[in-house]
């Protein structure tokens, strides 16, 4: 039996539209005029027998018509984009397309994919650091590791962990400051605390008010190094320059080769945990679930080490 298909200029073209919500960005995403939306989605509807969208001046709603058509199109063109890729390009056929926040990144994810690619020779990887949320479909991204749960409500999410931040320096630093060596945090100027600013990604913010009110000593006036990502004050606290607030997940590996020791073992849990987001027609992608499956291990190692 033959198949009965819109036209798929069309298809492409209503897709874009009902995921940006108006003509003139699915235009400047798909290279052509507003015009040219238009005339497709026009095309389409004639098609159907049915109107797709809602005009509102310059941006546009679907119709429930619409959303019916939307519901199979989205993951029908991002499959045949995948396997056209796939047929298309060797390198694509072994890569995987990940996308992470940045310091989990730098301090986490990076040293476990090539633990993972030396034990898979065929395994390669586009990594990618970029802020909560990203656009899945636009950008081909097939895994992400990002912070909490609901950034990505309509996608496969395997929690990883949820980390925890505690007041972490360097031997360095305690030979220094034998004060510090001998009272511990409450003899830590304030000129000497690291702080970061987390930035949008996160949802909760643990702070050295915070910790000094769970640790029940009393606050220093705030001072110190400010810095935009937590992998910056772990390496500045690594260097000497004073006492992070770090996130044990990211200070892992220099706490066991001890460049980094733990000046108290009071901690702050984050708001949320991390984790790993696929769309579900990536699950099928070779070589996505064995890795997703590496990294969920990878994190309970984690945490079995700290109890």
């Amino acid at each position: 039996m033959p198949l009965t298909l819109p036209p798929l200029n069309s298809l492409r073209a209503f897709e874009a539209a009902a995921r940006t919500g108006s003509f003139v960005a699915a235009a400047e995403e798909l290279g052509v005029s507003p015009a040219a939306i238009s005339q497709h989605i026009r095309k389409l509807e004639d098609f159907l027998g049915k109107d797709m969208f809602m005009r509102m001046n310059n941006r546009v709603s679907l119709t429930d018509a619409g959303h019916a058509i939307l519901l199979g199109t989205a993951e029908a063109l991002q499959q045949i984009s995948q396997t056209t890729q796939e047929l298309t390009s060797d390198r694509s056929r072994s890569q995987l397309v990940i996308s992470s926040i940045d310091s989990v990144a730098e301090k986490w994810l990076l040293p476990r994919l090539v633990d993972y690619a030396r034990a898979q020779p065929e395994f390669r990887f586009d990594l990618r650091v970029e802020a909560d949320p990203i656009d899945f479909a636009r950008h081909n991204v097939d895994l992400r590791l990002g912070y909490g749960t609901g950034h990505y409500p309509d996608l496969q999410v395997r929690p990883l962990t949820r980390d925890k931040v505690q007041p972490l320096c360097s031997p360095a630093y305690l030979r220094q400051n034998p004060a510090v060596q001998q009272g511990g945090m409450a003899e830590v100027q304030g000129r000497d605390l690291l702080n970061t600013s987390w930035g949008p990604s996160f949802g909760s913010n643990p702070t050295w008010a915070g910790w000094f009110l769970r640790a029940k000593l009393p606050a220093p006036e705030v001072g110190g190094f400010q810095v935009a990502r937590s992998s910056l004050a772990l390496d500045m606290a690594r260097e000497g320059l004073g006492v992070a607030l770090a996130q044990r997940m990211l200070g892992a590996a220099d706490l066991t080769a001890g460049r980094l020791v733990a000046l108290s073992p009071i901690c702050l849990d984050l708001g949320y945990p991390y984790c790993l987001a696929y769309p579900p027609s990536k699950a099928r992608k070779r070589g996505l679930m064995a890795l997703v499956e590496f990294l969920v291990k990878a994190a309970k190692t984690l945490e079995d080490d700290e109890v």
